[in-house]
This record gives C-alpha cells, structure tokens and sequence, in this order.
C-alpha cells in the first residue's frame, strides 16, 4: 500500500521539459497529486512529511540494464569494482526457489539503498535453464512472478525473455519455440514483460564483437546467433519475428558490424509496415556505434543502453584489439547525447557496480576528457539518462520517470545536489528511497543489506 507523503523544505527537481525545481511535492495514492503551496497545505493530513532540510529529490532511478537476480546473488562480488571476482564459478549460485527468491529480495534492498526504483531483468528464460549460475532460467522468472503476485516487489521491473544462452549462442529453432510461450499475466506498473533479449556479438575486448574493420591481429569476430542458411539468416529471422509480433527487442550488440545487422533489418520492416512498435527496440553497449550508425538509429527510433563505467574500465584493454584510432572513437556518449538517440545510462550490474552515482561520474570523466564543459545542462541531461528516457525505453513515459502531477510518486533522496556542476555525485547519499509513495530505504532506520 502506499502512504500519502509530503515532502517539503528542499530543492525537489521534477525532470519535466522545462526543467523545473520545487519547493515541496505531494503523493497521494501512489503518484504526485500536488508541488509548492499546494503541496505544503497538504502537509498537516499526510500519513508523513519529509522535511528535506536542503537537501535534493530527483524522480527514482530506473536502470535499464541491471541482472538483479544475478546481482543479489552475488553481491558484493562484482567483475569490475571493489570486489574483483572471476567469470568462472564453482557451481551454481542458487539452486533452489527459496535461493531464487532470496537473490530477488536481497537485490531490491541493495537496490533501495542506491534510490533505484525500477529496472530492466535483460534476459530470463527457458535458454538458461541449465545454465551454470541459476540465475536466468525459468525458475527466475517463476520467483519474479510469485514475489510479484504477494505484492512484494520494492522496486518496478521490467523483464526480457531469453530464449538462447546469456553471454553466448541462440538457436534459431529455440527462439521460435520459446516465442510461442505464453507471456505471464502481471500488473505491468510492476512487473513488465514486453519483449525479448537476442545476443548478437561478444566484446571488443575479447575481439568476439562483430566489427568492420578487423582487429589489430586480422580477425573480425563473428555474430553468435545459430540456424538458417547461416548465423546473420538465423539472425535476421530473430529479430524479424520478434519484430512481427510487436515484442521490444533488445540486441546485444557491441560491434559496428552487427549493430549495423540489426539496423538493415529493421530498415527492411519499416519498409514493409510503418508502424512505431508499442516498446522502443534498442542496442544494448553499442560500443561501437559510430556516426552513420547513430544517424541510422535516431531515424529508426532504435535506443542504445550504454555503461560509462565498464567503458572506463576496458577502454585500455579494447584499445590493444581495436588499435588506439578506433578506440578513441568508441562508446561515443557525447555523439549519442547530440544525435537525439534515445540513450540509457546503465549499470549493467553486476558487471560494475548498480551504484549509479558512480555512473554519473564515469559520464562527466568521458564527456570531459571530449571537451564538454561540465554544467548543469550537463547534468541534467545524464540523469535524464537515468529517469525520463529510461522511462521510454520501458514504453512507460506517461507514467513514470519525472515528479510531475500525474507521474508515479518514486523518489529518490539526496544529500546534496547532482546537478550542480563540480560535484562528485558517489560523494553525496542516498537518504530515502520512495516508490508508489511508500518509503523502502531510510538511512540510519532501514537494516543493512545483509542484516534484513
């Protein structure tokens, strides 16, 4: 159930489009009913006021990219942080519907902490049922559904099915059968399932991403997509049916090559039906999304879910394979911004951290080794990444995203200003996490990740 809740006595940025700071805000049956004086003659009968003593509320934080099964199972074990881990593992990580579960519940509290409100799960289902972690197979999905049935949930999700391997090799055949599953019936506000998730290529550092031009040592890797006449038929299918039953669709794609593929073929359906898919597709890394192939994505309305901050912790290792011209051009975030290419800046945790702060930072450092002045425009334009086209990516912009009347009263606390240009955003904190009006994260008064 969620509380009617009166925030007051801060700068409270409502991410609409004229970039608007509040002095109070209002929440009343789950969404924003009131700013300002209205807002503050509400205070008296709230179930509870927040005196924000100067602080700054920015709407929720969805990620777009975040594997919160896989994370709440590993936590604090990331590939790239504090907490170095292999690839490799010993066995499974959960085995059982109570580990399931346990990894969910564990995620959304970590998640809470971070004034994450919602998220996109990019790949559960039937090509992971004998996956090596049990992570990302049905069982996943069935925990997801029976926590999501209790009314459990702390943050909002939004899930992509998988029907091939996560981080390898789809079959054709197999794609075409876990498509004729029924998708399970659920409150989409909560628990969202529009679409599919297709691993075209590997990455740049391991040179398993489909490029262009070849790598340093000859090679060009090669899509991992199986079936038909050959892997970009067998790929092409995919996404053509996918495409032809309006699911969203999300392509693993790092190379220039297969980002490239998978434009040609949506090029092709536009042709053949002009309709605007219900869920925007997009391109998940696009490492190696350069300028004709913005210009392509922008025209298709095709997004891209990028991550600054693997990007800052392989671009030496990418650059030994791409040779240093190339990779100066790589993950061109300021090129994305520019071009109108809707544009989420993502985690995906647990590969790096689900902290977004640090997310933020690693934008500035990227866009600032390119010339561009650190500002609040700046500013605001990154966390949008994070919040209001985040929102787009999930076909839920009417609803969620920004603190305007109408929107989904989901807000994240800070300690400090984000937008303010200097400041170390993995500085400030995070003191209350809000969604649907209910507080799920208050410094000093909610337990510890690990304590709960």
């Amino acid at each position: 159930m969620s509380d009617d809740v009166v925030l007051i006595g801060g700068a409270i940025r409502l991410f609409d489009d004229s970039g608007t700071t509040a002095r109070a805000l209002a929440i009343r049956g789950g969404v924003v009913v009131a700013h300002d004086a209205e807002a503050e003659a509400l205070a008296a009968g709230a179930s509870r006021v927040i005196d924000l003593d100067g602080r700054t509320a920015i709407p929720g934080i969805n990620d777009a990219h975040l594997h919160a099964a896989w994370l709440g199972a590993r936590w604090p074990s990331l590939f790239f942080g504090d907490h170095e881990a292999s690839h490799d593992h010993d066995g499974a990580l959960v085995t059982t519907a109570a580990e399931r579960r346990a990894a969910l519940q564990r995620a959304w509290r970590l998640l809470a902490s971070f004034g994450i409100t919602s998220y996109t799960e990019p790949g559960i289902g039937p090509g992971e049922d004998d996956g090596p972690t049990g992570c990302f197979g049905t069982g996943m999905l069935d925990a997801y559904l029976q926590l999501h049935r209790e009314g459990a949930q702390t943050a909002r999700v939004t899930l992509l099915r998988l029907f091939g391997t996560i981080d390898g090799e789809s079959d054709l055949d197999a794609f075409r059968r876990g498509l004729e599953l029924p998708v399970p019936a659920t409150d989409p506000r909560w628990l969202a399932i529009p679409g599919v998730k297709i691993f075209a290529d590997g990455i740049p550092p391991m040179r398993t991403a489909w490029v262009r031009e070849p790598y340093v040592d000859g090679g060009v890797g090669e899509l991992l997509t199986r079936g038909g006449d050959a892997p970009l038929d067998a790929f092409t299918q995919m996404v053509r049916l996918a495409h032809e039953r309006d699911l969203q669709i999300a392509v693993h794609a790092t190379g220039d090559a297969s980002i490239d593929a998978f434009l040609s073929v949506l090029e092709d359906a536009a042709q053949e039906n002009a309709a605007t898919p219900r869920h925007p597709h997009y391109v998940v890394h696009a490492d190696l999304a350069f300028d004709d192939l913005l210009a392509r994505m922008a025209r298709l309305g095709v997004g891209a879910a990028v991550q600054p901050l693997i990007a800052a912790f392989t671009h030496a290792w990418a650059s030994a394979q791409l040779g240093a011209e190339r990779a100066s051009r790589a993950w061109p975030l300021g090129a994305m911004l520019e071009s109108g290419v809707l544009t989420t800046i993502t985690s995906d945790a647990p590969i790096a951290t689900p902290d977004w702060r640090a997310s933020i930072d690693a934008s500035v450092r990227l866009l600032g080794d390119a010339g561009t002045a650190d500002d609040e425009a700046l500013r605001a334009a990154l966390l949008r990444r994070l919040t209001v086209d985040a929102a787009r990516q999930d076909g839920a912009a009417d609803w969620k995203g920004a603190l305007t009347r109408g929107q989904a009263g989901d807000v994240c606390v800070l300690s400090g200003d984000p937008l303010r240009a200097g400041t170390v955003v993995s500085e400030l904190t995070v003191d209350h996490t809000i969604v649907a009006g209910r507080a799920v994260f208050e410094r000093g008064v909610t337990p510890d990740v690990d304590a709960a």
